[in-house]
């Protein structure tokens, strides 16, 4: 799940690479893996708190299309909540244990 990759995104304002940089692109560096910064690691209490997040969010998209009159979105979009959460009955959801790709 994108939303879990994207959490162990480290803020680019916070990283400030080493390098020796260029005089043709500000804040350019040079050496293999010099603008290479450590992913944030997560634990598992993280990581079912993003995914509930997500099947929160999902939910509340759903009442949205359901009160626009758009019921097939709504249930696609409910049907998807309900996977995560199956998803986070089973337990398999960790830091590095991607979710399933079958999600509507």
């Amino acid at each position: 799940m994108s939303a879990i990759g994207n959490a162990e995104a480290v803020d680019s304002a916070a990283v400030r690479p080493g390098g020796t940089g260029s005089p043709h692109f500000a804040g350019a560096v040079a050496g293999l893996g010099a603008g290479e910064a450590q992913r944030r690691r997560l634990t598992e209490a993280d990581a079912v708190a993003i995914v509930r997040r997500e099947a929160a969010e999902r939910e509340a998209a759903a009442s949205e299309y359901e009160r626009g009159g758009r019921a097939e979105e709504a249930a696609r979009l409910r049907e998807g909540a309900r996977v995560l959460m199956r998803v986070l009955e089973q337990g398999a959801v960790r830091p590095g244990i991607l979710v399933p790709s079958f999600m509507p």
